[in-house]
């Protein structure tokens, strides 16, 4: 039998069998015991009798007119008679008898003290010298039905006993575990940006010090994960300024040379610092998707913060190149607008970047809280695809770009308790690549 896998299962199911098999052997014990002391009490029993009558039958048998002569005693009202006896003389010859009893039950005497056979147990004596001898025979199937009797008595109360006992066990080892269950919920139900100290409660001894133990590694992932984000946040907000700097002081040599070798340099050079300044921004809104505190206490309608970014897009790259359809309804969401703005952008820089060019993207926000962004495009593989939301992944390496906008946005999701799928080909249709994210209160009214 296998084992279960909760604590409390095996607690359970062991100290249930441990108490059944005590139950049993304990009754057991007393049955072996109980037999010994009934078969004491029929011996005694069984002396006894032959005691009381002997001095009868001897009494009896002397007043006799004529010796030699058998007699059966006869009952007074019909029952059931559990002890025989037969009174001989030296001879053999059988002087008395009880109204039951069966001469070839009875061995011929050969001393006096117990004799048993196949089927009764005797007790012999005598009296006049030896001259007169009694047998008085007890049938061992009346034992045996005594003590299938009192078995059946001392399990009676097992049956009754032992499925209480179960359950009872069950019952307390639940309750003690309880503290136990109430830690293990506490920590399973958290996000996975929650990384603050469970409450122990009232645990026990044994369990405290692993309870103890998850809180100091929470504690120090948190310090570590806070250090991390506070390390990229700064750097990236630093760098902005000097890059910023760069980048002006480049644009103005450009402005100034006449050379065509440096103005090139300087091409380059611009080139690279606009990376940097976009790997600084992206930077910092990976620090501020990692950071926590992505929904807010109340709900806000994100029509508005879509039709903003839209609105720079549109601007940039060209209203024909994006379809929209938003929901006339609210769509009302918890999380966080600036959040959200940094979900519709990068999904859209991701989709303008690696989009084929010729159809335009489409932009979905439905009422119940889905966001779409779909672009054309060759199909990408299911390995590519499942590892895009990977840092510093892209799905064609041939294009622009550093990988970090579907992290930025998988982390969103993740610290929102929202969802993000993607599909290659996009869902209706043959090719392409479709962002659905679904924002993590879908539409409710506030």
């Amino acid at each position: 039998m296998r084992m279960p896998g909760s604590l409390q299962g095996r607690l359970a199911l062991t100290l249930g069998l441990g108490l059944t098999v005590l139950w049993l052997s304990t009754a057991w014990i007393t049955a072996t015991l109980l037999r010994s002391e009934m078969n004491e009490v029929f011996d005694s029993a069984l002396e006894e009798t032959a005691q009381r009558i002997l001095p009868l039958a001897a009494l009896d048998i002397i007043g006799r007119d004529e010796a030699g002569i058998s007699q059966r005693i006869a009952t007074l009202r019909p029952h059931e008679e559990f002890f025989t006896y037969l009174v001989r003389d030296d001879l053999g010859r059988v002087l008395l008898r009880s109204h039951a009893a069966d001469d070839a039950d009875f061995p011929p005497f050969a001393g006096m003290g117990f004799r048993q056979t196949a089927t009764h147990r005797l007790y012999y004596d005598a009296a006049l010298q030896g001259t007169i001898t009694i047998a008085v025979a007890e049938p061992l199937s009346h034992r045996a039905e005594m003590a299938r009797e009192t078995l059946a008595g001392l399990a009676l109360p097992l049956i009754v006993v032992i499925p209480l006992s179960l359950i009872g066990t069950a019952l307390i080892v639940r309750r003690s575990l309880r503290p136990v269950r109430r830690f293990s919920e506490a920590l399973s139900s958290r996000g996975p940006r929650d990384l603050s100290a469970v409450k122990i409660g009232r645990l026990p001894d044994e369990i405290l010090p692993v309870a103890k133990a998850v809180n100091q590694l929470l504690d120090q992932l948190r310090r570590t994960l806070e250090a991390e984000r506070s390390f990229t946040a700064n750097a990236a907000h630093e760098l902005r300024t000097p890059v910023a700097a760069a980048l002006a002081q480049t644009q103005r040599l450009m402005a100034e040379t006449t050379d065509t070798k440096t103005g090139r340099r300087a091409s380059d050079i611009e080139s690279a610092l606009k990376r940097l300044n976009r790997l600084s921004e992206k930077l910092m809104q990976l620090a501020r998707a990692e950071g926590g505190r992505l929904r807010r206490e109340v709900q806000s309608d994100l029509r508005p913060v879509l039709n903003m970014v839209l609105s720079e897009f549109n601007h940039a790259a060209g209203a024909e190149k994006i379809e929209t359809r938003v929901s006339k309804q609210p769509v009302w969401s918890n999380l966080d607008p600036d959040a959200f703005a940094i979900v519709v952008r990068n999904l859209l820089e991701n989709a303008l970047r690696h989009g084929s060019g010729i159809a335009p993207i489409e932009v979905q926000l439905t009422r119940n809280g889905t966001l779409r962004v779909v672009n054309g495009g060759p199909l990408l593989l299911p390995e590519t695809l499942a590892r895009l939301t990977a840092r510093f992944e892209r799905g064609n390496p041939t294009v622009k770009g550093n990988g970090l906008g579907l992290s930025i946005v998988q982390a969103i999701a993740e610290g929102a308790q929202a969802t993000l799928e993607l599909h290659s080909p996009a869902q209706g249709c043959l090719d392409g690549f479709e962002a659905v994210f679904q924002l993590p209160s879908g539409y409710a009214e506030p």
